[in-house]
């Protein structure tokens, strides 16, 4: 009887830890793949801070992302500008995902944290 209850023990604390180790993988598993996203598709004008100091990004008035301004708009907001385009940023609509613009939305955020 006391074997079974320590395995049932070790397979709950180990269920646990899967559960845990997923939930703490997951969000810089799409922090990765946002920043994949925004490499290939964002920093040529944003830059790889978001600052928007790339001659494109000067070129095409791309905001600074850290900005007060910038950093006070939601996601919804950020996602539809990434889908429908804004000024002269191009829609991304037929480029992205949802789930891809989901992951640069929050590597976006990602930038004015370090």
């Amino acid at each position: 009887m006391t074997k079974r209850i320590g395995l049932l023990n070790v397979l709950l604390f180990s269920g646990a830890a899967t559960v845990a180790m997923f939930l703490l993988v997951t969000p810089a598993m799409s922090q990765g793949a946002g920043e994949k996203v925004y490499k290939a598709k964002c920093a040529s004008c944003h830059g790889a801070d978001g600052a928007g100091a790339t001659p494109a990004g000067k070129a095409t008035k791309a905001r600074d992302f850290c900005s007060d301004e910038v950093k006070k708009e939601t996601d919804e907001e950020w996602t539809t500008t990434i889908v429908k385009g804004k000024n002269k940023m191009p829609a991304y609509d037929k480029k992205l995902t949802d789930a891809e613009v989901k992951d640069v939305v929050a590597y976006i955020r990602s930038l004015c944290k370090k």
